[in-house]
């Protein structure tokens, strides 16, 4: 089971386990994550409709995503086989330190890297290519600043605030919000 500690007074929870990096460093385990997150809650049926999957293949990888705490079940929608997922919101999710992870899950560490890479790519594509056309809905911010580590710490910790506040599920959302993806990273420039 994930581990888990209280970061702040709103009840959002900072996971850091192995189990929860591999059960992010599979494809289609992100693209589940990323149908619920932007979709809503869903049965495995209607998420292999929507993914192009079996059910036996989406319920194996519900379960992974069930045990490393990042997706639940709601009960009161389900009805007797029927299983609805919703993800689970409040979460802050932190690579585990290099120096405690084995071999293998350096491994799969490599590999979530990989595939949010190549999502971030994508991503910066689609900015490049429809931001005049997007009616305002992209966003962006690019900038040179000089920190010191302890305030690029700060910066980090007031920006998941600041997600914090204005995170929901589309369960949610008001009628007229749409699903948004942000991306912050800092990079030294030296």
């Amino acid at each position: 089971m994930t581990q888990e500690r209280r970061t702040d007074d709103t009840g959002r929870r900072t996971v850091d386990s192995p189990e929860v990096l591999k059960a992010l460093s599979h494809p289609l385990r992100l693209r589940i994550l990323r149908h619920l997150g932007t979709a809503g809650p869903a049965t495995s049926t209607t998420l292999a409709a929507a993914l192009g999957e079996n059910t036996g293949t989406l319920s194996y990888h519900l379960r992974m995503l069930e045990r490393s705490g990042l997706i639940e079940d709601i009960p009161e929608r389900s009805a007797g086989r029927e299983r609805w997922w919703r993800g689970v919101r409040g979460l802050d999710i932190r690579r585990p330190p290099q120096n405690e992870l084995t071999d293998a899950e350096r491994v799969m560490s490599a590999e979530l890297d990989r595939l949010r890479l190549e999502e971030d790519i994508e991503l910066a594509r689609r900015f490049t290519a429809d931001q005049a056309d997007s009616a305002g809905w992209m966003r962006g911010s690019r900038s040179l600043v000089h920190l010191t580590k302890s305030e690029l710490d700060a910066f980090h910790d007031d920006y998941l605030a600041l997600l914090a506040r204005y995170a929901r599920g589309p369960e949610d959302a008001p009628d007229d919000a749409r699903p948004v993806l942000l991306r912050w990273f800092g990079v030294p420039a030296d």
